[in-house]
């Protein structure tokens, strides 16, 4: 990894580096994609898919209503209230 290339992945994710720092990145990011390369070299077709390492399951509760309908008090304390929706300002412009 260069770094043009650190530089780009940065520029996509959004993050500001220092130039200073870029041969370590680099660096980082070179491993990292040799320890994928390594990975993706390993024969895996007689393996079986596997989505759970042990054949158990989670007990599960009980789907039972656990709270208070409060949306009558709910709405009273909001500023403003329309057929049971909430107002709130525009936040995002159309165009």
């Amino acid at each position: 990894m260069d770094a043009k290339g650190i530089r780009r992945i940065a520029r996509l994710a959004r993050l500001s580096i220092h130039d200073d720092d870029i041969p370590s990145y680099a660096e980082k990011m070179t491993k990292l994609l040799e320890l994928a390369d390594k990975l993706q070299a390993v024969d895996v077709s007689q393996c079986e898919p596997l989505s759970h390492p042990l054949e158990i399951t989670q007990p599960l509760r009980a789907d039972e209503v656990t709270e208070v309908d409060q949306r009558e008090l709910f709405q009273t304390l909001a500023p403003e209230v329309e057929r049971g929706f909430y107002l709130v300002p525009q936040v995002i412009e159309q165009e």
